[in-house]
Order: C-alpha cells, then structure tokens, then sequence
C-alpha cells in the first residue's frame, strides 16, 4: 500500500520563506560584491548571475527596495566599521590628527563604490537620504571625541576641519583629481595640520 505524505500548510509556508530569505540574502551579497567591484547600478540580470536565482526572483526583492538598502547598508558596515577606529588618547594634537586620517582613509577607500551608488539613488530613498546623515553625524562626533582640543577651537575651523576630512572630499580628490590612495591621504594630512595649526596659534593667544 503506497505511503502518503501529507505536508501540513505550516510546514510548506516555513520552507518558502526558508528559501525567499536565503534567496534575499544572496540577492543582496551579490549587489554587495557587484557594487564593491565597481558597478554602481548592476543590472537585474547580473544580480540573478551572481546570486545564481532567476530574474523574477530578482524582480520581486526589487520591489521592497528600502528593506533591500538597509539590508545592503549592514553588509557594508560590517565590511567598512572596523577600520573606522578612535585614536589612542595619548598623543599630541598633530599626532592624533594624524592617525584620524589614517582609518578615514582605509574607511573612505572600502565604502566609496557604495556612496557612488548611493548618491545616484539618494534621491528616491528616504532610508538613504538619513543613512548619509547619520554618516556626516557619526563622523564628526568622532572627529570632536579624537580632537576635544576642538571645543575651544575657532568655529570656522572646526568647520572646515569637519569638512576636509569628509568621505566627499575624498571622492573628489581620488576621483576629480585622480590621486592615488596615498597621493591622497597626504592631501588630507596637509589640510588637517594646517587647519590645526590655527587651532594652536588661537590657544596660544587666549593664554
């Protein structure tokens, strides 16, 4: 007598959301290595190649496309964050400064593909559009928690401190004016210590 098995509906409907999510996540791995590649709109059908899923399969993740961002923004701060480290306390004012540029640079050079990519979407992305605020913010808290000389600093200086040490201006100096990685991380040096030096001569006058 031939055995019948009866699939109960929980039991079909786990084992389809078991295979949309495994297929999402190699959705969003594959834009994540695509894009980090330097495509930075791939196609659905190079997506459904890399992720190795069908089209429609594509098209339907598609559709979710804020969920998608955000999910592709985790994969892009695991991968960048670590190298997005506080300087030592010790140190002088230059030294410190110093080594804020070395992690920006490493930070800047790993998530530029994906601001290039970013900023061609921002614009119909509200999850985009305060993922590049919290950048800008997280990273002048961290520029004002390495550098606390800052909070007696002249304003303007902080400013344009807070400004030439931005993920912006290092996509102008790799991309506009084509530096290297280490022709321009040294353009950020010279910026940093010569706004800093404004710093130590306005300390030097208010004693």
């Amino acid at each position: 007598m031939p055995v019948r098995i009866v699939v109960r509906e929980s039991e079909s409907s786990d084992g389809r959301a078991r295979r949309s999510q495994r297929s999402r996540h190699a959705i969003v791995s594959a834009l994540f290595e695509l894009i980090g590649a330097g495509d930075p709109q791939p196609t659905a059908q190079r997506v459904a190649e890399r992720a190795g899923v069908g089209l429609r399969s594509v098209f339907r993740h598609f559709a979710d496309v804020e969920s998608l961002y955000a999910e592709l923004n985790e994969h892009v701060q695991a991968a960048a964050l670590p190298l997005l480290r506080d300087p030592p306390d010790s140190g002088t004012l230059e030294q410190r400064a110093l080594e804020v540029v070395k992690h920006r640079s490493a930070f800047f050079e790993a998530i530029s593909p994906y601001k290039r990519a970013g900023d061609i979407a921002r614009h119909r992305s509200l999850f985009l559009q305060r993922q590049q605020a919290r950048v800008v913010r997280e990273l002048r808290e961290r520029l004002l928690r390495a550098l606390p000389e800052l909070d007696r600093a002249p304003e303007p200086v902080v400013e344009a401190l807070d400004a030439a040490l931005s993920l912006e201006i290092w996509e102008r100096l790799r991309r506009e004016q084509k530096l290297s990685r280490e022709r321009a991380a040294e353009a950020m040096r010279v910026v940093a210590l010569a706004l800093l030096a404004a710093v130590t001569r306005a300390r030097s006058r208010a004693r």
